[in-house]
């Protein structure tokens, strides 16, 4: 072998050991990301099903026989309750539908006045009530007056969601590994959301609220006297059980 075939199988074998190298550094690049997908999934529950702060409706309805206008006891204390609401945590207007071309289309009307005059006693600016007719979809049932308002909610979902099977499956590659499925503590965090009273509550604690004077004045005068400062209940000893049997 001369030296010029020499030098051009060493140059050859330097290309394939090259190329080799390149194919191991490429084929490292392509599993990469495949990994890092499968990671960013969220196993915890309260990652994959969070809760969100949103602003949803609240409404009653109130149904209105052609025959009678005006309101019944429990009808105007679901509408009083609406305006009392309405002042914690409305973020909108209260929109009154009230309907039209129906049989009880004129006892609603008039019922509206009544239905006005509670929303403006209970703390709603008349400024603050918006009208609106609409023509029922079907007018075989009987209309009724919708009275609603945007406020803040938390909300969480939506739940059902079965993307994988919870069997043992050849398609799910992470069968074995011991983890919840997708659908795993979507009810409990939907529940949290449904029962929470103020929103703002998951970002930010509340402001504290103004001490007792009274009481915290009682319990200084005590510790300037030596005395206890906690609160003696006289009628606790009522509860404890009888040393007759003893």
């Amino acid at each position: 072998m001369t030296n010029g075939q020499k030098v051009g199988r060493s140059r050859t074998l330097r290309a394939i050991g090259m190329l080799a190298g390149l194919s191991a550094v490429l084929g490292g690049c392509v599993w990469g990301p495949q990994a890092s997908v499968t990671a960013a999934v969220p196993e915890d529950y309260r990652l994959r099903h969070p809760i969100a702060i949103t602003e949803g409706n609240r409404s009653i309805v109130v149904f209105i026989g052609h025959g009678r206008t005006g309101l019944t006891v429990a009808q105007r204390s679901d509408v009083m309750g609406l305006a009392r609401t309405w002042v914690q945590e409305g973020t909108g207007a209260v929109v009154a539908e009230v309907p039209v071309a129906t049989p009880n289309a004129r006892a609603a009307e008039a019922t509206l006045q009544e239905i006005r005059g509670l929303l403006i006693a209970g703390g709603v600016p008349s400024r603050g009530i918006t009208l609106r007719r609409y023509h029922p979809d079907d007018p075989r049932l009987l209309a009724a007056i919708r009275l609603s308002y945007t406020r803040i909610e938390a909300v969480a979902g939506p739940c059902g969601l079965w993307p994988e099977d919870l069997g043992p499956s050849i398609n799910d590659p992470s069968y074995g590994d011991n983890k919840p499925y997708y659908n795993f503590g979507c009810a409990t965090q939907r529940n949290l959301a449904a029962m929470i009273d103020n929103p703002s509550d998951l970002v930010q604690p509340r402001a504290e609220t103004p001490p007792y004077t009274a009481r915290r004045t009682i319990a200084f005068d005590h510790y300037r006297k030596g005395e206890s400062t906690t609160t003696s209940y006289p009628e606790a000893d009522k509860a404890k059980l009888s040393d007759a049997a003893k």
